[in-house]
């Protein structure tokens, strides 16, 4: 089934028990704190739903029906490319400021199907039930989202040793049925418009953490499951003038408690297993191919900035600057660097049993580059604006008052646009750079991937340093010391 915006948009109206500002949402779809970001998302899937977009956005399973190419699992280099250009195309609707759009854990899930063996050799019946959720997750066309890290509080503590054994969330009971699951997790970003959750833990546990060592997939609206909502800076947004990316595209945060959630066992992957929850990343493409999708957001998302950075100086009239060039000249090889990373990941993949995965270290190189380049690359826009970004009219409504319209027009001059094409532009340079929406992006881009240590690490163990140490090995060999010095030099031992 390939869905609808308006069929989306109506899935998300299932008594999901959403708590914000005190109180719970009863349809997030229509509340003010999150309508604008459902409708973007609904926009994403009457764009894949499109006839004019069906090549581009679909491919046909194994049973003939028609699947968006998120669910897709490359078999060779062209298909892989083929389904990032679709990626493109979703993420080019939102700039790449919805960072977990239905793309990136579908990417995930893929990734988990295509080590399936993993699995068979765990618990064949855990392999059924993920293979069977794959399909019925791609066959009904469902956004999910994921939480994987457990709160933070006390990190010099495993999960079992904190004060509360069920802070994280955990197996308190299981049965026939299935298990049943206290505790809380983190982060459900996009979780208010997504139709389910998987869960589970990225973080490494410890021996006696085998009740946290957990994979299940559920229903947003599950018996028990609360969504404990952040701030949204959706609801802070006074107009889509003024606000245009926080007021469409605040993807929503929220801390999930399980409050004795019942998980049928034909949606647990994997339980008690300590080893398999991390195999189930690493040792299956699941890794690799979320945090993939992650690069190719991230390339559209910093090519719109590299927009913002040229129009800058085209607004300012500074284009003619050597040093402003020079400032554009850099920004243009970083964000062409990103671009380039994504193809060089398809271009090194390899083939892994009957699916062609992109290039492991690639990746984890450009996430440690790119986890250091965002900042920077926002303090390159911050420069080139200047205060531009800042003396701005207070809101739409000052255009509505004659007298103010009239000064506007006075003082909000540009040799490249008009004054409400550049207090327009520069609405939205602020929102993508220094508004609340802004900081929160920038600190989405820093941690997404892990803290640094984390994603260096990855980089560290998946770097060929045994062909480095051969190609530095046939160079010591390629030469010695002379004949006579090595004789003085035995001689001398």
């Amino acid at each position: 089934m390939i869905k609808t915006g308006q069929q989306h948009t109506a899935s998300l109206r299932d008594g999901r028990a959403i708590f914000l500002d005190g109180e719970r949402v009863e349809d997030a779809t229509t509340h003010p704190a999150y309508r604008g970001a459902v409708a973007s998302v609904g926009r994403m899937f009457d764009f894949q739903s499109a006839p004019e977009n069906q090549s581009l956005m679909t491919f046909r399973t194994e049973t003939g029906t028609l699947a968006n190419r998120i669910w897709q699992l490359p078999t060779s280099y062209a298909e892989l490319v083929e389904r990032r250009k679709a990626l493109e195309a979703w993420t080019e609707l939102h700039a790449g400021f919805l960072g977990r759009a239905p793309d990136h854990v579908a990417s995930c899930i893929s990734g988990m199907f295509m080590g399936l063996e993993l699995f068979q050799a765990y618990d064949p019946a855990r392999a059924t039930a993920l293979a069977d959720y794959y399909r019925y997750a791609r066959d009904n066309d469902l956004y999910l989202t994921y939480v994987i890290i457990n709160p933070q509080a006390d990190r010099s503590k495993s999960a079992a040793q904190q004060q509360d054994p069920f802070l994280s969330a955990g197996v308190v009971d299981r049965d026939a049925e299935g298990i049943t699951v206290r505790g809380a997790k983190m982060l459900a970003t996009g979780g208010i418009m997504a139709n389910e959750v998987f869960v589970t833990c990225i973080q490494p546990l410890q021996p006696g953490d085998e009740r946290y060592a957990v994979s299940f997939a559920i229903p947003m609206n599950a018996k028990g499951l609360k969504i404990l909502s952040r701030k949204s800076y959706e609801a802070s947004a006074t107009s889509v003038f003024d606000n245009p990316l926080a007021s469409r595209f605040d993807e929503n945060d929220a801390v999930l408690y399980f409050d004795d959630v019942k998980v049928p066992w034909d949606r647990v992957f994997v339980v008690d297993n300590i080893e398999m929850t991390a195999k189930q990343f690493h040792g299956t493409p699941a890794h690799v191919y979320q945090n993939y999708q992650a690069q190719i957001r991230l390339s559209v998302k910093l090519k719109f900035l590299s927009g913002i950075a040229h129009r800058i100086a085209q607004v300012n009239g500074t284009m003619g600057f050597p040093a402003v060039r020079e400032i554009l000249g850099q920004l243009a090889a970083e964000v062409g660097m990103v671009d380039a990373f994504v193809a060089a990941m398809e271009a090194k993949g390899t083939q892994q049993g009957p699916y062609f995965v992109p290039d492991r270290h690639t990746l984890y190189a450009a996430q440690t580059l790119t986890q250091q380049l965002y900042g920077k690359i926002i303090t390159t826009l911050r420069e080139l604006a200047g205060g531009g970004m800042i003396m701005l009219p207070s809101s739409e409504k000052d255009f509505a008052n004659p007298e103010l319209a009239r000064l506007i027009g006075k003082t909000q001059q540009s040799p490249a646009a008009s004054a409400e094409e550049k207090v327009k532009f520069y609405k939205l340079a602020w929102d993508a750079v220094g508004s609340e929406f802004a900081s929160r992006h920038t600190q989405y881009e820093m941690f997404y991937a892990g803290a640094g240590f984390v994603v260096k690490g990855h980089s560290f163990r998946t770097y060929d340093w045994a062909g480095a140490g051969q190609l530095l090995d046939r160079m010591l060999s390629s030469y010695d010391l002379p004949a006579q010095a090595q004789a003085t030099l035995r001689a001398a031992e």
